[in-house]
């Protein structure tokens, strides 16, 4: 009988907990939910003014002397040493010896051959005044003339056939030109400069023997120098010789200016690049200085310039209407590292100026020309 009221009893107090935890749940169920606070992002945003936009192209490379010249010898014989010294560093003006060979043995050799030319001229000087009074005044004032240490005269004009058939029958045509390629040769022991430069490289010393076809050096022009950038094929149209262009060191601690000064008229296959030579002039530059060229391209007009991360893939930009953003529509005109220039967008139109992580079309926003975005 116990048993059955304790049983009774815990199957009503079951019932009477069931009834209170239902109560209390539907109760809760009612309750209104929390409401979360909406958060405006705030954006930085500029007005659009269209003006002429200047596309400014970079590129780089190193520095090369316009004027450069690889020293060779074309003849046989020890170096002599000079009154300046065959060093790399070392400075000449023009028209001023670079190398001298010795040409003693090779000098001799061509005195002989003037010498028998004078002896030729000198024979037939009877059997012209025999037979060719009127021609003999010239080649008698050709032998007064003749000097053996100077360079050979030119040979006096034919005035006939038969004079013509007379010397050179004499062998006095063969003898001269013969004399003249060992002076054209006998020069060759000689190097002078052919502008004024520096020598950058010398690979002789005095008093070594210089052997036929071995390289001597190299000399250049250190006044003006120029620079060879590869551009994309897309600037074909735009880069145009005289264009200005504007170089800085790896520092950024100075400028120079330059020129377009030629432009190659094929495109590389291999790169798809086109290669521009820049000019400039400075009392700083050296070969083999590297520099970063600025070229101004073309003018865009009715343009704007904004960062590269404002385009979307779409060709799209975002602008702020009423709060909300939206997107319309752009043509890029110029694309650089960082930025790209649009056309034709409308003047008043909000854009933003710095990307917007998350953004969507019809996201509201306030818009700021400040820095005090979120």
């Amino acid at each position: 009988m116990t048993r059955k009221v304790i049983l009774s009893a815990l199957g009503l107090a079951l019932i009477v907990g069931a009834v209170f935890l239902a109560k209390h749940l539907i109760d809760n169920k009612n309750k209104p939910k929390p409401v979360v606070p909406k958060v405006v992002k705030t954006v930085l945003v500029d007005t659009v003014q269209n003006t002429t936009v200047s596309v400014v192209i970079s590129a780089n490379g190193n520095l090369t002397a316009k004027e450069r010249v690889e020293l060779y010898s074309e003849v046989q014989g020890v170096f002599k040493s000079g009154s300046k010294l065959f060093k790399p560093g070392q400075k000449f003006t023009k028209g001023e010896t670079l190398i001298r060979l010795d040409a003693s043995e090779y000098y001799a050799s061509v005195q002989s051959a003037k010498s028998n030319l004078y002896n030729s001229i000198a024979a037939i000087m009877p059997d012209l005044r025999l037979d060719f009074p009127q021609v003999y005044p010239k080649w008698q004032a050709y032998l007064n003339n003749f000097d053996l240490k100077n360079s050979t005269p030119q040979l006096p004009e034919m005035s006939g056939e038969k004079e013509n058939y007379f010397i050179t029958g004499r062998g006095i045509i063969s003898a001269y030109y013969n004399v003249k390629n060992l002076e054209q040769r006998l020069a060759k022991y000689r190097i002078a400069a052919p502008f004024t430069g520096i020598l950058t490289e010398a690979l002789v010393t005095e008093g070594t023997l210089v052997r036929s076809g071995q390289k001597l050096g190299e000399f250049i022009n250190p006044s003006v120098y120029e620079m060879e950038v590869a551009l994309s094929k897309s600037y074909a149209d735009v880069i145009k010789e005289g264009a200005k262009v504007e170089l800085t060191n790896l520092e950024k601690t100075k400028t120079y200016q330059g020129i377009v000064a030629r432009v190659n008229g094929s495109i590389d296959p291999t790169t798809q690049t086109i290669t521009a030579f820049v000019d400039v002039k400075h009392q700083d530059l050296k070969e083999g200085m590297y520099l970063e060229a600025n070229l101004n391209a073309e003018n865009v007009d009715d343009a704007i310039e904004i960062d590269r991360n404002l385009l979307l893939d779409s060709q799209e930009i975002y602008i702020v209407k009423d709060s909300l953003l939206d997107v319309i529509s752009v043509k890029p005109a110029h694309f650089s590292d960082r930025t790209v220039v649009l056309k034709d967008i409308p003047n008043g139109t909000v854009i933003l100026r710095k990307p917007v992580p998350g953004a969507y079309a019809g996201m509201q926003v306030k818009a700021a020309t400040t820095d005090t975005a979120e």
